[in-house]
């Protein structure tokens, strides 16, 4: 897979750079941004993957996530996929969960895991992935699309059928029609569209994967039925990691819960549990 070296970003975002990866479906150049953290330890490094939300891009979240990655020392990587799934995005039809965006966040994953220099190797073992609204809907479609890749997933707030939320939203419906090609009914061709870019259609795998979804219950720009109706469908699977809540609030990524969620699993022993009796 013939990929390009990191460049400095501009403007500039210290203390990140921009790398610039080729596609290993159709060889296209995808940005993406990468923090190396400066550590005394050469042991491998746990690396988050945070994607950004419907309306946005890979500079989405950096002042949010890097607030948190660097304390711990883990290597934060945001990448664009796409673009913004909306009708201004040329390559809309391309974004929205499709199989070319879902295999950028692979390539780029696979990029840094193969260029990290001796001193900061990354734990293949602890890939994390973290996205809210259209991450959320991203970060479950990465659930189905490759399970086996993240140690853990926080989905906060995701669409999870987008044909349901074309009725639902008017205020994004011209968005979601140019990431499906047309609206829900239009033809068959495109309702296959809408169902391919919806995680309700790959349940069996996302139930695969050690997965937290979280939605508030007064979200306003994607009802947290969304969340209900897939995490009840994934129940039904038997599934042996998968947790849900909706919680008192909105629109949201409440960081510092998703945070405290993931740090479990690079802990090697965790003796604050008490089993319940009676």
């Amino acid at each position: 897979m013939s990929q390009t070296s990191p460049t400095a970003v501009t403007p500039p975002i210290d203390p990140m750079i921009e790398i610039s990866v080729r596609s290993s479906l159709d060889g296209s150049l995808e940005k993406s941004l990468l923090h190396i953290p400066h550590r005394e330890s050469n042991d491998p490094m746990p690396l988050l993957v945070g994607l950004h939300t419907w309306s946005n891009n890979r500079f989405n979240h950096i002042n949010n996530l890097l607030p948190h990655t660097q304390p711990r020392g883990w290597a934060l990587l945001l990448p664009e996929f796409r673009g913004k799934n909306l009708d201004s995005n040329p390559r809309a039809l391309e974004a929205g969960g499709s199989l070319l965006a879902m295999q950028d966040v692979v390539d780029a994953i696979e990029y840094v895991c193969q260029n990290q220099p001796d001193d900061s190797p990354i734990d293949r073992s602890k890939i994390f992935l973290l996205g809210g609204s259209g991450g959320g809907h991203m970060s479950l479609m990465m659930a189905g699309y490759r399970p086996d890749l993240f140690n853990a997933i926080s989905s906060w707030c995701p669409i999870t059928d987008l044909a349901a939320w074309h009725h639902e939203s008017p205020r994004y419906r011209s968005h979601i029609t140019a990431v499906c090609g047309g609206n829900p009914g239009d033809d068959m061709t495109i309702d296959a569209r809408y169902r391919d870019k919806s995680p309700m259609s790959h349940l069996r795998k996302i139930a695969r994967a050690n997965l937290a979804v979280h939605h508030g219950r007064h979200d306003t720009s994607v009802p947290h039925t969304h969340t209900v109706k897939l995490s009840n469908a994934i129940e039904a699977l038997n599934p042996e990691h998968f947790y849900y809540e909706i919680f008192d609030g909105g629109h949201e990524i409440r960081f510092l819960r998703a945070f405290e969620w993931l740090d479990q699993f690079t802990q090697i022993d965790d003796d604050t549990h008490t089993q319940l009796t009676g």
